[in-house]
């Protein structure tokens, strides 16, 4: 069972993250930060982890906590579900379009954290939430979950867009690169015999 549950407490944000890498994609989300739920409602729909975030932060100063660390939490908890990462395909990569815009994702489920981040925004803000903060949530998931992260995007013109497609991009190669490979589902897939080192 591929399950984990995190409880993240600091003076900034409380935050309880639950999540189930072989779910079907249900998703039950409340930051107190509109666009937020909503990246994390695209990345478990996409992505089939059944995701449940509760999060209360310092949103009387900006969103910045609050974005961050829930990227820490469920980033946490997905490392937690996989475990010793026995049996999964560890790479993949796609485009994946979003009307204009299109992200190109690739990931390493390796245990060793990486980002590279290429996105630009058309503008400063997406509705009262700062573009700057995306680049923040992915560097936090990244950091915590153990995986090298490629994310690029090609073109596009509507930050709202732009931003989707990042998330998107990365539910789509999350779902493959964790999904059980029948070929080696008793094995670990690196010659090393550890993907948490």
């Amino acid at each position: 069972m591929r399950k984990a549950s995190i409880e993240r407490k600091t003076t900034e944000t409380e935050i309880a993250v639950t999540v189930d890498l072989d779910g079907k994609g249900a998703y039950d989300v409340k930051t107190g930060v509109g666009f937020l739920d909503h990246m994390l409602e695209q990345l478990a729909r996409h992505s089939l982890i059944d995701i449940k975030v509760r999060a209360k932060g310092d949103l009387h100063i900006d969103f910045h906590h609050t974005t961050e660390d829930s990227g820490i939490a469920l980033g946490q908890a997905v490392a937690r579900a996989l475990g010793d990462r026995k049996g999964i395909r560890r790479y993949a990569s796609l485009h994946l379009p979003m009307d204009e815009a299109l992200t190109r994702a690739a990931i390493d489920v390796s245990g060793r954290p990486f980002l590279i981040w290429k996105v630009a925004f058309s503008g400063p803000r997406i509705g009262e939430f700062d573009t700057e903060l995306v680049r923040e949530w992915f560097q936090a998931f990244a950091m915590n979950a153990g995986v090298t992260l490629h994310v690029e995007t090609l073109y596009g013109d509507n930050s709202h867009h732009i931003a989707e497609s990042c998330f998107k991009a990365l539910a789509r190669a999350l779902r493959e690169a964790i999904e059980i490979d029948p070929r080696q589902k008793d094995r670990i897939p690196s010659t090393k015999g550890s993907l948490n080192k």
